[in-house]
């Protein structure tokens, strides 16, 4: 899960300087429609993230599959900009699959069904991931949150801020909403 998040981090901070912004709004716009978009920088990085993960290939691929769909059907709206000189927040609601929730059912349904994930008498890692993939592709469920992104100035540019941990999980829909309930 550390691989992801410092993934993920990268990723954003690839993403987050790439293009011209006259308002905040443009500069978040932009990070999140780089997304939406499949662009080049974020297809090179998702593949770099499922290579580093030593997955079969049948996995790998289910990977990329849930990490593209994530992007091309994350929905956002910018709700605020509050101005502070060369600084700025822009309030986001975003839209994303609820992956989070499909790890979680996944892990159930192994706690509950370990039979149908034995090979020879013996746990087999590899049907479980198989599983647990396949079930955070075809998720339908989505959530909702509302992100501050931080914004900042720099040469007449405004530029996203590097987001925290949290945000991220958010972003990409393996927030653990269930710690905060």
């Amino acid at each position: 899960m550390k691989k992801i998040i410092l993934f993920l981090t990268c990723l954003f901070l690839a993403v987050g300087c790439s293009c011209s912004n006259d308002k905040a709004a443009d500069a978040v716009e932009n990070y999140l429609n780089d997304y939406k978009g499949l662009k080049d920088n974020v297809l090179k990085d998702i593949d770099t993230l499922v290579a580093s993960e030593n997955l079969n290939d049948k996995a790998s691929e289910t990977y990329k599959e849930v990490l593209k769909r994530q992007y091309r059907n994350l929905n956002y709206t910018i709700e605020n900009e509050a101005y502070d000189g060369d600084t700025a927040t822009v309030t986001v609601k975003i839209t994303v699959y609820d992956l989070y929730k499909a790890e979680k059912n996944a892990s159930t349904y192994l706690n509950n069904n370990q039979n149908e994930f034995l090979t020879d008498g013996a746990y087999d890692s590899n049907k479980y991931l198989d599983y647990k993939l396949d079930e955070m592709k075809k998720i339908e469920d989505t959530i909702s949150y509302n992100i501050v992104f931080k914004t900042i100035k720099k040469d007449s540019k405004w530029v996203v801020e590097q987001p925290d941990e949290k945000t991220l999980e958010k972003i990409h829909g393996i927030y653990n909403y269930d710690l905060n309930n």
